[in-house]
C-alpha cells in the first residue's frame, strides 16, 4: 500500500508538471489594475464612434486686435472677441482686494467684465467691486438680502448691456445695477438661486434659475417677458450656463444634461436635446450637469457635459453632427477649423470642428494629493480662451500657461499669487483674472 501511495503521488506530479507546461499566455496589452485611478478612460463607447486622432493641419487663425471690452460669457458670437492682442510675456502690474476668496462653503464663480475703463467682479459672498484699469477701487456694493447673512449663498454671474450692470446671485435673485455709481436700478426674484451668468442681447436678459429655468427679462424693468422650464436636477456643479444668444435664437442648458432653443423674442420652443452618455469607469461621470456653456460658431452649437460628452448641434433642429468622448468643464473656444476645450480628465484638448476629432491633447495638473488609496481633491483649470495667438489656461495651482494652438506644446507660464479661480479675459491689451484670495489680477 505504500508503495502503490508513492507510485500515484509520482504520477500526480507528474499530472501537475504537465499541467504547467501548458500554461497559455493570454495575447493582448497589459493594462495596470490602477489605471482607473490615475484618471484615464480605458472604456469604449458606442455612442462615441470617434476614437481615431486626426492629422494636425494647419489653423486659420484670426488676426489679433485690440478690443476695448469683454462683457459676457464666450457663447455668444456678438461678445466674443475673436483673437484679443496681448504681449507674448505679460507681467503681473497690479493686484486690488474686490472682498472674500473662495472657502470651505462660498467660491467666486463669475468671471470678471469690464466695459468703459471699469472692470466688474463679483466675491464669495455677493459683493460687487468696480475697479479701475489702474487698479483703483471706484465702488462697492453688497448685495445680500436684508434677513440674509452673506455667508448663506453663493455663486452668480457678472454680464454688462443696455448701459447696465446685471449681477446673479445665489441669493436667488437678478439685480440691474448702475455701472458708474453701483446703484440698484431693479431685482427680480427667481425663486431659485442664481448662480449662472446672464447674457443681455436686444432689450432682454436671459438667464438660467436653478438650473432648470430660463428666463427672459425686460433689461428696463426687470419685468418677465418669458419662461421655459425643465425637469430638475439635484446633482449639479455649482454655477449654471450662461445662455447663447443669436439674432434668432436663445439657447439654455439644465442641470440634467438637456438643451433647449427658443425663438429669442417670443420664447416658442424650438428644438430640445439630451447631452447623453457618459465615461465608463467613473463616478463622476453621475453628474450630467452642463458644464460646458452653450457656445454658437456659425450654424453650429457646441455643447459640453460633466459627465464626459461634448456635442455639436446643428442650431436650427438640435441635431447631431458630431459627439466626443470629451467633457467640457468650460465652454469651448472654437477658432481656426478647431475648437479647444479643458475637458473633465484636466486635459487641454484640440478638436477638428467638422467632425470632432481629437488632434492633441495636453495633460493639466490633475490630483493635489496622489496615492492609491487616496485620490480625492483635483486643481481646477479655467478657460481656454484665445488670446495674443496662444490658449491660456487659469489654475488654481498658481499659474497662468499658455499653449501652441497648433501643437499644444506649453510655451510659457506665469505666477498668479493665491492661484486664480475664474477664467481670463483680455481688453485693452490686458489679462485680467480673480484670484482665490479674493483679489483682481492685472497682466500686461
Amino acid at each position: 500500500m505504500k508503495r502503490s501511495s508513492v507510485v500515484f503521488g509520482l504520477i500526480g506530479v507528474t499530472l501537475l508538471a504537465a499541467c504547467a507546461e501548458r500554461e497559455v499566455i493570454l495575447p493582448g496589452k497589459r493594462e495596470d489594475i490602477r489605471a482607473i485611478l490615475a484618471n484615464q478612460d480605458t472604456g469604449q463607447d458606442s455612442e462615441a464612434p470617434l476614437d481615431a486622432v486626426s492629422k494636425p493641419t494647419a489653423l486659420r487663425l484670426p488676426a489679433q486686435s485690440v478690443n476695448a471690452e469683454w462683457t459676457h460669457r464666450i457663447g455668444s458670437p456678438k461678445y466674443r472677441a475673436s483673437n484679443p492682442s496681448l504681449r507674448a510675456t505679460p507681467a503681473l502690474v497690479w493686484s486690488a482686494e474686490i472682498g472674500a476668496g473662495d472657502g470651505r462653503r462660498n467660491r467666486i464663480t463669475a468671471d470678471p467684465v469690464i466695459s468703459g475703463g471699469r472692470i466688474f467682479t463679483l466675491d464669495a459672498e455677493a459683493k460687487v467691486t468696480a475697479t479701475s484699469t489702474e487698479g483703483a477701487t471706484l465702488w462697492q456694493s453688497d448685495l445680500t438680502p436684508a434677513r440674509d447673512k452673506s455667508s448663506e449663498a453663493t455663486g452668480g454671474g457678472l454680464a454688462l448691456g443696455e448701459g447696465k450692470l446685471f449681477v446673479s446671485s445665489g441669493f436667488g435673485r437678478l439685480t440691474a445695477m448702475d455701472p458708474t455709481t453701483g446703484a440698484v436700478l431693479w431685482t427680480q426674484n427667481l425663486d431659485a438661486t442664481g448662480s449662472g451668468a446672464p447674457t443681455v442681447y436686444g432689450g432682454v436678459v436671459y438667464l438660467v434659475g436653478g438650473d432648470d429655468t430660463a428666463w427672459a427679462l425686460e433689461a428696463d424693468t426687470g419685468r418677465i417677458r418669458w419662461q421655459l422650464t425643465q425637469a430638475g436636477d439635484i446633482s449639479n456643479v455649482l454655477g449654471a450656463a450662461a445662455p447663447a444668444v443669436t439674432d434668432k435664437f436663445a439657447l439654455f442648458a439644465y442641470g440634467d444634461g438637456s438643451v433647449q432653443a427658443a425663438f429669442r423674442k417670443g420664447g416658442l420652443r424650438v428644438w430640445a436635446t439630451q447631452v447623453s452618455g457618459q465615461r465608463r469607469f467613473k463616478s463622476i461621470a453621475k453628474v450630467s450637469d452642463i458644464t460646458g456653456d452653450p457656445v454658437v460658431d456659425g450654424n453650429v452649437v457646441y455643447v459640453g457635459s460633466h459627465s464626459g460628452r461634448l456635442v455639436a448641434l446643428n442650431i436650427d433642429d438640435g441635431e447631431r453632427i458630431w459627439t466626443a468622448r470629451e467633457g467640457a468643464i468650460s465652454p469651448v473656444w472654437p477658432a481656426g477649423g478647431a475648437v479647444f476645450v479643458l475637458t473633465d480628465q484636466n486635459e487641454l484638448v484640440r478638436l477638428n470642428a467638422s467632425d470632432g476629432r481629437r488632434v492633441w491633447g495636453t495633460k493639466l495638473p490633475n490630483f493635489v494629493k496622489y496615492t492609491p488609496r487616496k485620490a480625492a481633491e483635483v486643481y481646477a483649470h479655467y478657460g481656454p480662451i484665445l488670446a495674443g495667438g496662444r490658449l491660456v489656461v487659469a489654475s488654481n495651482d498658481g499659474l497662468l500657461r499658455f499653449y501652441d494652438p497648433a501643437s499644444g506644446a506649453l510655451l510659457s507660464t506665469i505666477e498668479v499669487p493665491g492661484g486664480a479661480t475664474t477664467a481670463p479675459i483680455v481688453a485693452g491689451g490686458t489679462l485680467y483674472v480673480v484670484g482665490t484670495r479674493g483679489q483682481l489680477h492685472a497682466f500686461r
